[in-house]
């Protein structure tokens, strides 16, 4: 597929008259954030700040707005290479607290889907390349992060596993899902320093690591459990013994 860049061209805020804001949604998220998020450890102010402020509705299908804030990953469609989803809220704020972001940062948000993790980001980093090989839900990153003001983050479309060399290096990697590997492409895009979070392994074998490039080597450690869904993707490649 053609890769190709789109920028939504600082911080989420919706543009007057944009959006319909509903009261009953912000409650929802005050209750996602006390229920989910700081149940399971995460304490960071910012980050907190962030999840209490995107309205994740607004990343589903109309007519999954009502479960838009329940404690498990969300469908949000069908790409060519199998179905996506948006990640549950827990995992993915342990994920962002572990990745430590500071305000210089530039990210790259790979599995972006219909942008959430990236608006998200938006609110934490100086900069955000968001990265998604479905033309479809690259689109609707696009019409609703630009609606919600995230001028600090870029579209960008392309091959997961492959990661976006034009804007490296990254000093964090975020991976929107499950995978059985880390290609080498990905180890290379990183800032010396930098850091990349992902889940290795599937379902209950999943395990939320940090990876640390110091050296030019890159080192991981594990954080915790976690069982998402899978990015495509990212299968191990199989080896043929004789």
């Amino acid at each position: 597929m053609p890769a190709f860049q789109w920028t939504v061209s600082a911080r989420c805020a919706p543009k007057r008259g944009s959006l319909h804001m509903s009261a009953d949604f912000t409650e929802r998220r005050v209750k996602m954030v006390d229920g989910q998020l700081r149940t399971t450890d995460v304490t960071s102010a910012p980050l907190l700040d962030a999840f209490l402020s995107v309205p994740r509705e607004l990343f589903v299908e109309e007519s999954m707005r009502e479960l838009a804030y329940i404690d498990e990953d969300i469908r949000i469609g069908d790409s060519w290479s199998g179905p996506r989803f948006l990640m549950e809220p827990s995992p993915l704020a342990r994920l962002l607290q572990l990745a430590e972001l500071g305000s210089d940062d530039a990210v790259l948000d790979i599995g972006c889907g219909t942008g959430y993790s990236s608006a998200i980001l938006s609110w934490l980093a100086a900069s955000v390349t968001a990265l998604e090989s479905d033309p479809g839900l690259a689109g609707r990153a696009r019409e609703t992060l630009a609606a919600l003001g995230c001028e600090n983050v870029s579209v960008v479309e392309g091959v997961l596993r492959d990661g976006w060399k034009a804007g490296a290096p990254y000093n964090v990697i975020v991976l929107q899902g499950s995978v059985d590997e880390l290609p080498e492409s990905l180890h290379e895009q990183l800032a010396e320093g930098g850091r990349l979070v992902a889940v290795e392994g599937r379902g209950n074998a999943g395990v939320a690591r940090i990876f640390l490039k110091s050296g030019g080597v890159l080192t991981g450690r594990r954080a915790f459990n976690a069982a998402i869904r899978p990015l495509p993707g990212f299968e191990r490649t199989r080896v043929f013994e004789f």
